[in-house]
């Protein structure tokens, strides 16, 4: 349970990262790649196995950590455009609403149990992200020829979770998780670096010290945010049902708590109840 904790305080640290590149008006893009970079040294670094720089691109997982890295900067890029069409809270939901891909795929594939009490928490779950990123004011109206960016972004972010659940229990072994893990955001790394490439030629690239610095407080908790729910995947006890609702939920949950904190934001009734109700999924869904 303790990789799990770690997992999530991470996770809820990005989002207070987040919210500080607001304030100081940090090009989001160019924060997320030097954060890649940053991530990937950071798994390098707390790797301890045996496996060589050379001798990665023989893994198993080479390949499916590429096409990760590839997702991972693809679906940050869709959560950009849907936050500026749509709304950081459409963003948030559709987000968060993702789990129920893992949690399919985890019930069909692995033939995880479904009982009354994890099946009712799963749903509550549900309302609890819902009415905990819901605004007193609407951003953005949501338009129906915007719909398709969060549709992607619900599909996208899925896919990643249910990704790391399958090539973790079919190609990664124990003490590859670190070097894994950097190894997926190397590739995203690099295919940022692309894009910048791109704005170069275009002209339209700026560079700016405090970009950097941004990307460097985001990388780390970045990496431990992946690393150790890949950890906690491992672990007996819960199985990925459990493990991807309750993650998601406590970093809405804690993330809401941190805004309240950190940055005095208000909260609606709504709120309220969606973290009361986030509080009784996860009792539900731990529920054996």
């Amino acid at each position: 349970m303790i990789y799990l904790l770690l997992s999530i305080a991470a996770s809820s640290f990005i989002f207070a990262i987040f919210k500080l590149f607001a304030k100081y008006e940090i090009n989001t893009l160019h924060a997320i790649i030097v954060n890649y970079f940053v991530a990937f040294a950071s798994g390098v670094l707390f790797y301890q196995g045996s496996i060589t720089i050379t001798q990665i691109p023989s893994q198993n997982w080479f390949y499916s950590s590429i096409i990760l890295g590839l997702i991972f900067i693809s679906i940050f890029n869709l959560m950009a455009i849907t936050t500026q069409k749509s709304g950081l809270s459409v963003v948030s939901v559709a987000t968060k609403m993702s789990v129920v891909i893992p949690i399919l795929f985890g019930v069909l594939y692995y033939k995880e149990a479904l009982g009354i009490y994890k099946v009712i928490g799963i749903i509550t779950a549900l309302v609890a992200v819902y009415l905990v990123s819901a605004k007193a004011k609407k951003e953005v109206t949501l338009k129906k020829k915007n719909l398709i960016f969060p549709i992607l972004v619900f599909l996208g972010s899925g896919t990643i979770d249910t990704s790391l659940k399958f090539i973790e229990d079919r190609y990664i072994s124990e003490g590859d998780v670190s070097i894994f893990s950097a190894t997926v955001f190397l590739a995203a790394g690099v295919i940022g670096l692309l894009i910048i490439g791109y704005q170069i030629i275009k002209g339209t690239f700026k560079f700016e010290f405090k970009n950097v610095i941004a990307g460097v407080c985001l990388g780390v908790p970045n990496f431990f945010s992946i690393a150790m729910l890949l950890k906690a995947l491992r672990e007996p006890g819960f199985d990925s049902s459990t493990i991807f609702t309750v993650n998601n939920v406590a970093i809405v949950m804690l993330s809401t708590l941190l805004g309240i904190l950190l940055f005095k934001e208000k909260l609606t009734t709504k709120n309220w109840i969606g973290i009361l109700l986030a509080v009784g999924s996860i009792l539900l869904v731990t529920i054996e």
